[in-house]
């Protein structure tokens, strides 16, 4: 039955990646943001990481960096090692070059939807906030059932499509080591699932505490090692550099097979990375504390960099500057540990393998952290306290089904439900876009008078909104 199920769900997702579908959406919407929001990618890099260490307005409200930290949680994840190894080992160096277009044009996708979360997101009864696409889609679009469907389908991708993918490249990373057995998968999504039912079970708040501690911490530890692995080999940066543009730019053997070249691995892999235009991001950034919605829209932006720009160009360097050459059958952990291996010796795996734990982790935690947001919108009310510890336990089961899947099955879930997220969220934002344009305009001119902004709705032409009304 899971075989019939994966050949049905794999031709879906082959007909949604044809260039004229998710690709042709993701580029166009990225291309339009860029030019209509006047390049911010380039131009507000610097007050992005300018925004990201300010304090809330209120004492003990999420701030900026929290929510950066809970969205980077989801984003960084093993995406950005088993991912990156994936679109190497079957799109061939090149895909890294799409993937780096794809963050960059998804920077301005990224800021888009997360101002908008900004703008339309909703008071609660504690005085903090919450919001996401469901709530614009419902307030500015007036599509309440919109947001319904997207809120489900967003349920369905990350606690099924996305954790399930993290439990099995978890395991697949111990799958190179002598005291690997049939035994393992289950022995490794049981300890996942402890470790995850443990920190659902304490709450959003013990949520954001974990992964604010425990994701700058294993990004700079892998970009660190990773650096060594270039140092090592620096001699070897323009063959590397040369391979990936000429690979990249090999239009006769991507044509020839768009489903399977390096672009479309490279905006398959891109957007599992750094999910700009997916509407999950925006989730964790309405929940911000800030005086104006722009600066959490920066602070988003700057996670999709952080998370393609940085890590997952930390992957490919330490593969690609290793000498071992990508291949079909060693695509997803075995390549990865391979490349380390022939570097660091037998530390190598080691590493990649507790690296690979530490992603997956924080990334299960960033993912259920979005569910129980859109959980709130489809009912309309907080869910009472029977009903999440059945929706905890449900989401504990599948993190451990997700270890003893297999690989096809679990890749192509996350493809296929992702891509549905995208076909609802970006010609939404597509369409909401002057919003997000009039609280740029406004943030930028209260900058240029040298004062720190703030955000009124009413001034900027803007209705429907909750929170901004003063």
């Amino acid at each position: 039955m899971i075989q019939a199920i994966d050949s049905a769900v794999n031709a879906i997702s082959g007909v949604l990646y044809q260039p004229y579908i998710v690709p042709l959406l993701l580029v166009f919407a990225g291309i339009y943001f860029t030019i209509r929001t006047g390049l911010p990618q380039f131009r507000l890099f610097r007050e992005s990481i300018r925004v990201v260490s300010e304090k809330p307005v209120n004492l003990g409200a999420t701030s900026s960096f929290g929510a950066l930290m809970v969205s980077t949680a989801s984003r960084v994840g093993t995406g950005n090692i088993m991912g990156v190894s994936t679109a190497l080992c079957l799109g061939g160096p090149g895909a890294i070059f799409w993937m780096w277009i794809t963050a960059i044009l998804g920077g301005a996708s990224a800021f888009v939807e997360s101002t908008l979360a900004q703008i339309y997101k909703k008071r609660d009864s504690d005085g903090s906030s919450y919001g996401g696409p469901s709530y614009y889609m419902q307030d500015a679009l007036g599509q309440r059932w919109l947001g319904v469907i997207f809120s489900v389908v967003l349920i369905l991708t990350y606690a099924v499509g996305y954790n399930m993918l993290a439990a099995y490249n978890t395991q697949d990373t111990f799958s190179g080591f002598s005291f690997y057995t049939k035994a393992t998968p289950f022995v490794v999504g049981a300890v996942l699932a402890v470790l995850f039912g443990i920190c659902v079970l304490g709450g959003g708040r013990r949520l954001t505490r974990v992964t604010e501690v425990l994701v700058p911490l294993m990004g700079i530890l892998y970009v660190l090692v990773s650096l060594v692995v270039i140092i090592l080999h620096i001699t070897s940066l323009p063959q590397v550099f040369g391979m990936i543009f000429r690979s990249a730019f090999d239009f006769k053997a991507v044509f020839g097979g768009f489903t399977g070249s390096c672009i479309m691995w490279g905006i398959k892999r891109g957007l599992y990375s750094n999910e700009a235009g997916m509407g999950s991001a925006p989730n964790a950034a309405a929940a911000a504390d800030v005086s104006h919605p722009v600066k959490q829209g920066l602070v988003q932006m700057l996670s999709v960099f952080i998370d393609t720009l940085l890590i997952c160009s930390a992957t490919a360097f330490l593969c690609l500057f290793s000498g071992v050459e990508p291949a079909s059958d060693l695509a997803g952990a075995a390549y990865v540990q391979r490349s380390v291996q022939a570097v660091l010796g037998q530390f190598g795996p080691i590493f990649i393998a507790a690296a690979v734990s530490l992603f997956a982790f924080t990334t299960l935690l960033g993912n259920y952290y979005y569910t129980e947001g859109c959980l709130r919108f489809i009912l309309k009310r907080e869910p009472g306290k029977t009903f999440m510890l059945v929706f905890r336990l449900c989401a504990t089961a599948l993190v451990f089904l997700g270890a003893v899947i297999s690989a096809g099955f679990a890749w192509d879930t996350a493809d296929l439900l992702q891509a549905l997220m995208v076909i609802i969220n970006v010609p939404v934002i597509l369409l909401l876009a002057k919003p997000a344009v009039s609280a740029l305009k406004d943030y930028e001119a209260q900058r240029r008078a040298g004062r720190e902004p703030t955000f009124c709705a009413k001034d900027c032409g803007i209705s429907g909104t909750e929170f901004w009304q003063k």
